[in-house]
């Protein structure tokens, strides 16, 4: 039975190219209208209508299931209007510092300067550790380009560590080998993947023994431990976020989290536009206009006390899908259950290699040929999104952008860059007999699930129900 071709566009109506080809068979490719930022195209034969379709079992949501929206409980309005009423409307007032404390009594550090986002978090986390322009600085490399781009903001020039299969994030054996090629880097940037805490013993080990500081990303781990400690304590400097799709939100917003007491006070005096202790508006450094407002911290304060409510209803969707998912060729995003504790924020699926139908993407549009007992993630996040559910790609690894594609990338095996030879078999496996470049392995095979914490058990039934079907004969 050959394949069904559909595709995706926002740009296009419907309408339909017939392909010239050998043979008795006609060949379609069909273009439809779909809400999604790329397009997707797969073939199928005409006539093949008959062949089993997720449409012929379900209708779609009324109302879309998110990947992750925030969810509201009533106390942040109170707050907001507690700010409107003081007329508290700008970066000072009681939220701010009523945050600033919840953070460090939640995480278990000493300083939180509240910012406007967990980028600015992460930037003035890069200029406290002195980065200079043309200075090399390791960075996670399957992760969201804010990570990076901070680096980029003061001139460093990222080099991106490839990803484990473990818990998808830094690898430490590729971050030792990395310090072999460049033993001058003096700073790691190391994020936490979807909630999940990294190898962070080994990791902090390996950065030791080469004399380097950690920042710590941990944007999308809020509430996640590692050995009974939060995230967001491991490195010198560290960053959270209140983004409106994380664990909890403000809408906006993020965190400076430090030990260092001068590093918070230098961090809160950039975030203000570097202002001196004047009584006219002196200035003597650049600064920012970095801090939070009054306003956003309010939402962010009525959000702290329901953190361990929104883990453990991510948690159970997670466990819903790994049960919904036993009997497929797939995997859910791994942890190490005897070390770390997740926050789940967002479950993922990784489709083991045998199962995956033939699939390539561009810079912008991707093509995939359907199997029977066969799929591939953009096949799935086609499917759901018909039906009114929002998944989305594994984050592309940093070293795959066009915006890097000159920056370093090291794998486990050292460098990762022009690996293969068109004269000599290999280059894309490792002597593990593993793919050497893991992240972008993962990228290919894998995808974020629907995982927005107000989804009943019935509606992530039907989702389950949904994607089994993308794989049946």
């Amino acid at each position: 039975m050959d394949p069904e071709l559909h595709s995706r566009s926002q740009s296009a109506g419907n309408q339909t190219v017939k392909e010239k080809q050998k043979g008795p068979v006609s060949r379609a490719l069909t273009r439809r209208k779909h809400p999604v930022e790329t397009g997707c195209f797969s073939i199928k034969n005409k006539g093949d209508d008959h062949m089993f379709r997720a449409e012929e079992r379900f209708v779609p949501f009324e109302k879309k299931i998110w990947l992750s929206s925030p969810t509201m409980h009533g106390p942040e309005l109170e707050y907001i209007k507690d700010a409107y009423e003081k007329n508290w409307m700008s970066t000072v007032g009681e939220n701010i510092n009523e945050v600033e404390r919840l953070a460090c009594e939640t995480v278990g550090c000493k300083y939180a300067v509240a910012l406007a986002t967990g980028t600015s978090a992460l930037h003035l986390a890069v200029k406290l550790a002195g980065v200079k322009p043309g200075e090399k600085v390791f960075c996670s490399d399957m992760t969201f380009s804010a990570t990076v781009n901070p680096v980029v903001y003061e001139g460093g020039v990222p080099v991106f560590i490839d990803t484990e299969y473990d818990t998808w994030n830094m690898d430490p054996v590729a971050l030792e080998k990395a310090f072999e090629l460049y033993p001058e880097v003096r700073v790691a940037v190391i994020a936490h993947l979807y909630g999940t805490p990294g190898k962070i013993d080994e990791l902090r080990a390996v950065c030791e023994r080469h004399g380097a500081m950690i920042i710590e990303d941990a944007a999308e781990s809020l509430g996640a431990s590692y050995k009974g400690q939060q995230t967001g304590t491991f490195g010198t400097y560290n960053a959270i976020s209140f983004n409106g799709n994380k664990i909890i939100t403000g809408s906006a917003g993020g965190m400076l989290l430090t030990d260092d007491k001068d590093a918070a006070d230098q961090a809160r005096k950039w975030s203000t536009q570097s202002r001196e202790n004047a009584a006219w508006y002196q200035h003597e450094k650049v600064g920012y206009n970095y801090r939070m407002s009054n306003v956003i911290a309010g939402v962010v304060r009525g959000q702290f006390p329901y953190l361990k409510e929104h883990i453990a209803q991510k948690k159970a969707i997670y466990e819903r899908y790994r049960e919904g998912f036993k009997d497929l060729p797939v995997r859910m995003n791994p942890f190490d259950a005897e070390n770390s504790e997740p926050n789940y924020w967002l479950s993922c699926l990784v489709i083991d290699p045998e199962a995956m139908c033939r699939q390539v993407r561009g810079e912008q549009e991707s093509l995939y040929l359907p199997e029977p007992g066969k799929s591939c993630p953009m096949e799935i996040l086609e499917t759901l999104a018909r039906y009114n559910a929002e998944g989305r790609p594994i984050w592309k690894p940093m070293h795959m952008q066009p915006i890097f594609r000159m920056n370093g990338f090291v794998t486990r095996e050292g460098n990762g860059r022009a690996r293969t030879n068109a004269y000599i078999a290999g280059g894309a496996v490792g002597s593990d007999g593993k793919p050497l470049d893991v992240g972008m392995d993962i990228f290919q095979r894998g995808l974020c699930l629907p995982s927005d914490n107000k989804m009943t058990s019935e509606q992530q039934d039907t989702i389950i129900k949904i994607i089994r079907s993308c794989f049946n004969d």
